[in-house]
């Protein structure tokens, strides 16, 4: 994962491996933010964190290994007033549970802007914290997520308790 983040908060949270690479969270680090931080999923090099990066670090450590359920890391979410209202209400989905993107979008302020809420749902800068994994369709099948399906469920099932805590690196 890469996190970036400002004086004011947590900017952007990515895979690695997901639309986001390096050089564009680097890049997007360079002009508007204070530190940066890479590493796995259970724990990132901390070289050059702020104490927003560090505790953010802590957070998804705690995330990972099922023990925190509500991230209270402060943000600086960039995005239209409609996007930054989807993720606020993104942010307030209870740990393990889903909601719909017609659930969202009428959450948001708009119940027919589904398509709209969907495509700010993907545009979420902050995976896991801003917990865009938590939207499922209508029929609860998942949809796309920036980090794979795969990954999805497999946060999903860890928070329902289903999935074994990852495996933390040695490098």
């Amino acid at each position: 994962m890469i996190a970036v983040s400002s004086e004011a908060g947590i900017c952007l949270l990515e895979f690695l491996d997901g639309r986001t690479g390096p050089s564009a969270a680097e890049t997007f680090a360079r002009r508007h933010v204070a530190g940066t931080m890479r590493g796995t999923s259970a724990r990132l090099d901390l070289a050059r964190a702020d104490a927003h990066l560090r505790k953010l670090s802590a957070e998804l450590h705690a995330y990972f290994q099922g023990t925190l359920r509500r991230f209270e890391s402060r943000l600086d979410l960039r995005g239209t007033p409609f996007q930054r209202a989807v993720w606020n209400r993104l942010a307030r989905t209870p740990y393990g549970a889903t909601l719909t993107y017609a659930q969202l979008a009428a959450r948001a302020g708009r119940p027919s802007a589904v398509r709209a809420a969907g495509h700010a749902n993907g545009r979420n800068p902050v995976s896991i914290v801003v917990p865009c994994h938590r939207v499922v369709g209508t029929d609860g099948t998942l949809h796309g997520y920036g980090g794979g399906l795969w990954r999805k469920r497999w946060l999903l099932e860890l928070e329902r308790g289903e999935a074994p805590a990852p495996r933390q690196s040695r490098g």
